[in-house]
């Protein structure tokens, strides 16, 4: 366990439990550019430890069998994975994922002998289809993939990624999990869409763009039902509520090399999603044109995530959307939801026996979740972001601990963030006042939990890692 450091006239950003579903009141209304869930980790699949996983998770709650159109990804939207290689809060490196779906428009002639006419069907297949013969299918979604360097409002280059195979820069994209009579063999049928990346300087990385079983555990109703559950009971006594749940996951495996010289060899990273600024929308909208964009160049950020959950528990209403719509370079603004959070006040007055710590500003806080931790994954910024030291060890997915650095594992989060570290249980603990003297933090020792639990070996120990969509037909 680390020790926690003095803090004096800095701002700080805390996430307290985890995830990003549903987080502001702007982004309800557009879920395709939700972000739910980053994570960011050196690649333990056995062979690739010299590598760097980035994965972003976006619209959130999938039901599985949400026909008949599913979830596609927004055409207008620009996904970026942002890293920030110098230590300033500023992007050095983003990866821009933009997407693009299209119809077929298959139709049937209907009528009376002799009467027919054409008419268009309403579903997205008319029949099975897998990767090798999609001919039933009747929508197809694809993705390009572009690198900038620098500041994304003036990127000092811009290379368009291409597919290592055949040198394509279009890349397709899975249809989500219909069923099985629609795709017999899902398993199958997405790892046809896993593909080799052609990266600058003659390096090569993989990317896979597509729908997963939601990796978020937690125990979410009760959780903001006021805590409506024994904070102190056993850490696998309540439900996960995104058990039923898919999300769409832009996943890439990058290697180490690609970042040079990083401070302390640790680099910072987050995920963002931007669309136009203005829409008029139409009076005849077609498939491809719902609406019309004014200056369509022009686009603003909507959606924002790097740390688990700061937006939903620590950001109160009124700033909500500005939070998302803020870069990490501007963190400042919010520092009066962090030097005196909210979130241990209430759970004391939810739970009298779980004083929150006594301590103010919470110094302690910094470390995780503003600066990193000294010694382990500071890079000298101040912001809210990921940060992970890419010198640290690879722990096998056999040996991780799911409660990360706190549970002695140096692999895990907040050193980056793994699918199986158990970050809603880490953060509780934590906030609550883990790392301080129990003068000042009374229940600091607590084995505070949602009592939902996680670990890696609910996931693949190869990439992407997420594990296959539920299907929406069993």
């Amino acid at each position: 366990m680390w020790t926690a450091i003095a803090l004096s006239g800095t701002a700080a950003i805390v996430s307290l439990l985890a995830s990003s579903h549903r987080e502001a009141p702007f982004v309800t209304e557009m879920p395709k550019v939700d972000a739910t869930d980053f994570y960011m980790f050196r690649s333990y699949e056995p062979g690739a430890e010299d590598t760097v996983t980035l994965i972003a998770n976006y619209i959130p709650l999938q039901d599985a069998y949400g026909g008949p159109n599913y979830f596609t990804l927004d055409p207008d939207a620009f996904y970026d994975l942002h890293v920030d290689t110098n230590g300033d809060a500023v992007e050095d490196l983003t990866f821009r994922f933009q997407a693009s779906v299209r119809t077929k428009s298959f139709a049937l002639q209907v009528g009376n002998p002799g009467q027919e006419i054409s008419v268009p069907v309403p579903l997205i297949n008319i029949g099975p289809f897998d990767a090798t013969n999609g001919a039933a299918l009747n929508r197809t979604e694809s993705f390009r993939l572009s690198l900038l360097e620098g500041p994304v409002g003036a990127p000092t280059a811009l290379t368009r990624l291409s597919n290592a195979a055949n040198g394509a820069t279009t890349f397709p994209k899975p249809v989500d999990n219909i069923g099985s009579k629609s795709i017999p063999d899902y398993e199958t049928y997405e790892d046809a869409f896993l593909y080799d990346l052609t990266l600058p300087d003659g390096l090569t990385g993989r990317v896979f763009v597509g729908q997963r079983k939601d990796p978020f555990v937690v125990n979410l109703g009760e959780t903001f039902d006021l805590i409506n559950t024994n904070p102190l009971g056993p850490v696998d006594g309540e439900e996960d509520d995104l058990a039923d749940a898919n999300v769409t996951a832009f996943c890439l495996e990058l290697p180490i090399a690609l970042f040079g010289d990083a401070p302390n060899s640790t680099i910072g990273a987050w995920t963002t999603a931007r669309l136009p600024r203005q829409s008029i929308k139409s009076d005849t909208p077609t498939f491809n044109t719902p609406e019309t964009f004014v200056n369509s160049g022009d686009r603003v950020q909507v959606s924002r995530l790097g740390m688990p959950l700061v937006n939903e528990v620590v950001i109160g209403l009124p700033d909500k959307n500005k939070f998302n719509a803020s870069p990490p370079s501007a963190d400042g603004q919010f520092v009066n939801y962090v030097t005196n959070p909210t979130l241990p006040e209430l759970i004391e007055i939810l739970f009298p026996s779980a004083p929150a710590p006594n301590l103010f500003p919470r110094a302690d806080l910094v470390q995780v979740f503003l600066t990193g931790v000294p010694g382990l994954n500071d890079n000298g910024s101040v912001a809210e972001m990921q940060r992970l030291n890419m010198t640290t060890p690879v722990t096998p997915a056999d040996s991780q601990n799911n409660l990360g650095v706190i549970g002695g594992d140096n692999a895990g989060y907040p050193n980056g963030r793994r699918p199986g570290d158990d970050v809603v249980d880490i953060s509780l603990r934590v906030v609550m006042g883990a790392l301080l003297d129990a003068s000042v933090a009374p229940a600091g020792a607590a084995p505070f939990t949602d009592g939902a639990f996680v670990d890696a070996s609910f996931f693949d120990t190869t990439f992407p890692y997420l594990r296959t969509p539920l299907s929406g037909s069993n």
